[in-house]
């Protein structure tokens, strides 16, 4: 069955980076869309950030991320991965990989000084 796990959250100042890994397995993962979501405290599922299937050639972003978070993928070794530079207070969430409607557990990403 299809499985998301994602990593690499944490703690960090504003300003500051993190990346984001999401190992999944259960599919072949070349042939499909992958996405980013978050969920900021007590509010709804956010789209993030969504890259094409194959050589991920195609990249788009929510306009609050947009130059800042930037989605890649590695097929060969089936992840999926959100490097986030100058980070916002707002930024604070818990972040999904997604493939179409199933998603992962999620990393919680907390941005405080």
């Amino acid at each position: 069955q299809v499985q998301l796990v994602e990593s690499g959250g944490g703690l960090v100042q504003p300003g500051g980076s993190l990346r984001l890994s999401c190992a999944a397995s259960g599919f072949t993962f070349s042939s499909y869309r992958m996405s980013w979501l978050r969920q900021a405290p007590g509010k709804g599922i956010e789209w993030v950030s969504t890259i094409s299937s194959g050589g991920g050639g195609s990249t788009s972003y929510a306009d609050s991320v947009k130059g800042r978070f930037t989605i890649s993928r590695d097929n060969a070794k089936n992840m999926l991965y959100l490097q986030m530079n100058s980070l916002k207070v707002e930024d604070t969430a818990v972040y999904y990989c997604a493939k179409g409607g199933e998603r992962g557990q999620g990393t919680q990403v907390t941005v405080s000084s």
